[in-house]
């Protein structure tokens, strides 16, 4: 405080100076309205150049806080988009099944329900026993369906019950095809993950698309064209580059099924001793 004191009194003549000019100042532009306005109207373009200046630099640098706000926006909805075309991927794979097991009842095969009372899932050759039998009209070579799609062929029945090959077993060969398309492949489970199994011997020039689905070709005595199988998760060229690999992940859930159908196509013994004799000539 001391120091601000000794050095207004050592430069008291010019704060007098100063002071002075600035009464002058207030006196010439009250007494005259031209000096007020112009000063009024310099004071003004100032104080908005200010202004000007002041907001330009807020908002440089808001431009941070805005730049984040946007990314988490784009983040959201990507996150939706997403989610839609998973969505909408679902929905389709389920429309597919859904019209290809409703045809079932409309077609020249029988159906029998059954509930499945024995299911294994992590063996290298995995077996489904249902509830029904030759009492029942359930025989070997008939195809099983879940409520999303294939599950397996019949193997052995006795009176009361039947074992399943299921698609998890290492027997079980199933003629597949992208849906819509004419290509067509062998379905296989190589172990391990009861979710996934692989489509071979797809031929080099078909066409097709991850998430494409992938259905019965109709080319057995089993199954009847269209029946949903799974859709297509990866791909990889085969050991010869001869064909695809399809990683098909399966549209039946195999470690939660307790309902299925047993189906026969119409007159199949007399279809199977035709096949039969035909390769026996």
């Amino acid at each position: 405080m001391r120091r601000l004191l000794d050095f207004l009194i050592k430069h008291n003549h010019w704060l007098v100076f100063v002071l002075l000019e600035a009464l002058c100042m207030i006196l010439l532009f009250n007494a005259n309205g031209y000096q007020s306005s112009v000063a009024f109207t310099s004071a003004n373009e100032v104080a908005g150049r200010v202004l000007e200046v002041g907001s330009k630099v807020n908002g440089y640098f808001s431009l941070r806080e805005t730049n984040t706000a946007l990314m988490e926006r784009n983040t959201r909805l990507e996150q939706r988009v997403a989610y839609l075309e998973n969505s909408l991927q679902r929905r389709m794979s389920d429309s597919v099944a859904y019209e290809s097991l409703s045809r079932l009842a409309d077609s020249a095969y029988q159906e029998f329900p059954a509930m499945v009372i024995g299911n294994s899932l992590h063996r290298a050759d995995n077996y489904i026993t249902l509830d029904k039998g030759t009492r029942a009209g359930v025989k070997p070579e008939m195809g099983v369906v879940g409520t999303k799609g294939v599950v397996g062929i019949v193997y052995k029945v006795n009176g009361g019950y039947s074992l399943v090959i299921s698609l998890l077993n290492s027997k079980s060969s199933l003629s597949c095809k992208i849906a819509g398309s004419d290509y067509f492949g062998y379905l296989k489970w190589e172990g391990n993950d009861p979710r996934y199994a692989y489509l071979k011997d797809l031929p080099r020039h078909a066409e097709f698309n991850l998430g494409d689905s992938v259905v019965t070709s109709g080319y057995s005595t089993v199954f009847p064209e269209g029946v949903m199988v799974g859709t297509v998760d990866d791909m990889a060229d085969s050991n010869d580059g001869l064909s695809y690999l399809l990683k098909i992940k399966l549209a039946t859930d195999f470690g939660n099924i307790s309902q299925v159908r047993v189906i026969a196509r119409k007159g199949q013994d007399e279809l199977k001793d035709l096949v039969a004799n035909e390769g026996a000539e």
